[in-house]
């Protein structure tokens, strides 16, 4: 630590005119008494003071002390030469030894201001005696009392001043923590939302467009033989391309699907068996088990999804010629399951989702079931159907991550 961090602040810029005051005080009073007292050598005690007091004054204006620990030891060092010639000439130098202990514990490294200062203290004793020509105890209590405050003084400022530099540099931390927090938390936000806006689009309009397409690739095999048959499936791929215009004309504005709106989850569950099997060749039933409780709008929002999920994909890769929709309240749950008797597949063996074919499916429903803390599970094998089934926990009034906002 050297003489700049005097300046830091207003504090310690008065604590360093303080200094400064001093020894002009203590020098000025040497060289005052010295006259007033008439005593051998006065026009000596005046000028030793003087020059001390120039040679002091000359330390905070040259930039070399502020910045050079080398240059602030000479200076110090000259300061000091400067002292002792007026404790040769005068007992009253004996005072200056109290400012030149802070000098010397600012300015040198913390061992090395130890020494000068317990050297000084000696020879600011003996000096004193010197005059007096005798020595007793009394007279080192002074300059020791002086040199044991000081360094009280000095290192406690310097162990105040290291403290608040780890405080600061703990502050310039926390504030960089913050902000790469803040910026992850956001970068997460924006990872989430595209998770959710992949899900809600595979899960509406995706499922829809697939829809469509299979109704229309069904019209366009019916024709030209079967021009009715053809014409109901073309009405049906109409009327799916309503409903999904109306799904995504909701989800932009992050409303609620428009099959729940006045409506309950088990009715909404029940038209969309009665919908799919009006327009594909399965057979959907819904069955309702246990009490309806009120849910909150993302557990029925989450629980329609799966079950329009399940749907699609038995009817795309299934094969199934029927399926079974049941909504349950299990006491602390509710669940949805889709049970269908189509080829089944090997769980453990699916590809990896693939935008490209649309193989966000099961990944999907069980993103969007866990956001939600429940469980999805998958029941299948070659030949023998497939059951999924999604559980939620009753009793939640907040969605954790918002499946209905952009």
């Amino acid at each position: 630590m050297n003489i700049t961090a005097l300046t830091l602040t207003p504090t310690t810029r008065a604590l360093a005119w303080c200094l400064h005051l001093l020894v002009a005080g203590l020098l000025a009073l040497a060289a005052g008494r010295a006259v007033a007292d008439g005593r051998p050598h006065a026009g000596w005690v005046v000028a030793a003071a003087a020059v001390c007091g120039l040679v002091y004054a000359a330390g905070p204006v040259l930039p070399g002390v502020s910045r050079s620990r080398w240059a602030a030891a000479v200076w110090l060092a000259a300061v000091g030469a400067g002292w002792l010639v007026l404790l040769a000439l005068s007992p009253d130098g004996v005072w200056v030894a109290f400012p030149l202990y802070f000098l010397q514990l600012h300015l040198l490294p913390r061992r090395a201001g130890a020494a000068a200062v317990l050297g000084t203290a000696v020879v600011a004793v003996a000096g004193f005696a010197a005059h007096r020509g005798s020595f007793h105890a009394a007279m080192a209590i002074g300059p020791a009392l002086g040199a044991a405050v000081a360094v009280a003084v000095v290192w406690g400022y310097q162990a105040l001043y290291r403290e608040s530099e780890r405080r600061r540099n703990l502050i310039e931390e926390l504030t960089a923590t913050r902000a790469d927090l803040a910026e992850a938390q956001h970068t997460a936000g924006v990872l989430a939302e595209r998770e959710r806006l992949a899900r809600e689009i595979h899960d509406t309009l995706a499922q829809g467009l697939s829809s469509i397409q299979l109704l229309l690739r069904a019209a366009e095999r019916a024709l030209p033989d079967a021009p009715e048959k053809a014409t109901r499936h073309v009405d049906q791929a109409r009327q799916a391309a309503v409903d999904n215009l109306a799904e995504a004309r909701r989800f932009v504005a992050a409303l609620a699907p428009p099959a729940l709106e006045g409506t309950t989850l088990a009715g909404a569950l029940e038209r969309l068996c009665a919908t799919t099997g009006a327009r594909h060749p399965l057979t959907a039933r819904f069955h309702l088990t246990g009490d309806p409780v009120p849910l909150p709008t993302a557990q029925e929002v989450a629980l329609l999804r799966v079950a329009q999920s399940a749907l699609a994909n038995t009817v795309r890769h299934a094969g199934a010629a029927s399926a079974e929709v049941t909504l349950g309240y299990l006491g602390e749950q509710v669940a949805v399951r889709v049970v269908d008797d189509g080829r089944g597949f090997d769980p453990g063996r699916l590809p990896a989702p693939d935008p490209r074919t649309g193989g966000f499916g099961l990944a999907a429903m069980r993103a969007r079931v866990h956001a939600l803390g429940g469980t999805l599970g998958v029941e299948s094998t070659p030949g023998h159907g497939t059951a999924v089934a999604a559980r939620l926990p009753l009793g939640q009034s907040a969605d954790p991550v918002p499946e209905a906002r952009p």
